[in-house]
């Protein structure tokens, strides 16, 4: 079946049209996606404050609408709609998505945090396979931080911390180009955020498999030296944390020009590299790991396995 999946990012809203069924991989056949960057279209001060802003409501609308039209063209039979941090978070969440369905006629779901660590799980342990045991899975979006693991296809433990590169770039970033003093801090703040709860991950023992998805981990991956997705999803890849260690002091030195011009690394997320990496660089030190394999499936994957497996039982 042609299956049409809406991603409401923090930083991307993403239609990715594919071609699946039960036993194959879902084939991507078409994608669409615009730069909707809700995680900075909240308000932050006044009556309204943590409240999508009426632009993050309009620019939303206008996608969803757009989506559906796209849908529609390429023929897909059905639309899994969903939402992850920044709408989730939002103080108005509700009443987005019930305009938003009043304007496309599309009902957007919103996944907890600990749903999205978990589909994202499952996404990477079909890509891997059982022979990669016990897995360890670290996803940071726009808007929050994830991390599961387990040797199963559903994860033994799985949560969600508010340590996006976005939320991260808006809240310690956003008068400009931080001093060593506000880099300490926000450092400070990560790790003691993941380490709050890490031994959810670490009383299992070391994982077998370490892995990393999504655009803020392949980025990282591209620019300490990494295969560029244009040499396809099956080469190997992966961020060590010797030559990440080595980039962050370069990247808090960078201007947003020179961040934008780093291999893998868009304009429009430029200025998430470096909390980005703070985040990934605490994740690999507080779990020990001197590398994460790069996933190229991530939630979007596991939203299309899950919904292929109930259809299965279904059936």
């Amino acid at each position: 079946m042609r299956l049409g999946v809406l991603d409401i990012g923090s930083n991307t809203g993403h239609l990715l049209v594919v071609d699946a069924h039960g036993g194959a991989a879902p084939l991507p056949a078409y994608s669409y996606k615009e730069p909707l960057r809700l995680a900075e279209h909240l308000v932050e001060h006044g009556p309204d404050e943590g409240a999508v802003s009426e632009a993050g409501v309009q620019a939303l609308t206008a996608f969803t609408a757009q989506a559906v039209t796209v849908a529609e063209d390429k023929g897909c039979q059905d639309m899994l709609a969903f939402a992850t941090s920044a709408v989730r978070d939002s103080a108005n969440a509700d009443a987005v998505l019930d305009h938003v369905h009043e304007q496309t006629g599309v009902r957007i779901a919103v996944l907890s945090g600990e749903d999205e660590a978990r589909l994202t799980f499952l996404a990477v342990r079909r890509w891997f396979g059982w022979s990669a045991g016990r897995l360890a899975v670290f996803d940071i979006g726009g808007g929050s931080l994830e991390i599961a693991g387990g040797p199963d296809e559903a994860p033994d433990v799985a949560w969600s911390l508010p340590l996006g590169a976005a939320r991260l770039a808006r809240t310690h970033f956003g008068s400009g180009a931080p001093d060593d003093e506000a880099i300490r801090e926000l450092r400070r703040r990560i790790r003691a955020e993941i380490a709050r709860d890490a031994g959810h991950l670490l009383r299992a023992g070391a994982p077998d498999r370490a892995a990393a998805t999504s655009k803020t981990f392949r980025s990282l991956a591209r620019i300490c030296g990494a295969a560029a997705s244009s040499e396809g999803p099956l080469v190997p890849r992966a961020l060590p944390l010797a030559s990440l260690r080595e980039w962050i002091p370069k990247l808090v030195a960078m201007s947003h020009d020179e961040l934008a011009a780093l291999p893998g690394v868009s304009p429009s997320r430029a200025h998430q590299v470096l909390p980005g990496a703070l985040v990934a660089e605490a994740c690999m030190d507080i779990f020990d790991l001197g590398e994460l394999e790069i996933c190229p499936w991530a939630l979007r994957e596991g939203v299309i396995l899950e919904r292929l497996d109930q259809l299965s039982v279904l059936g």
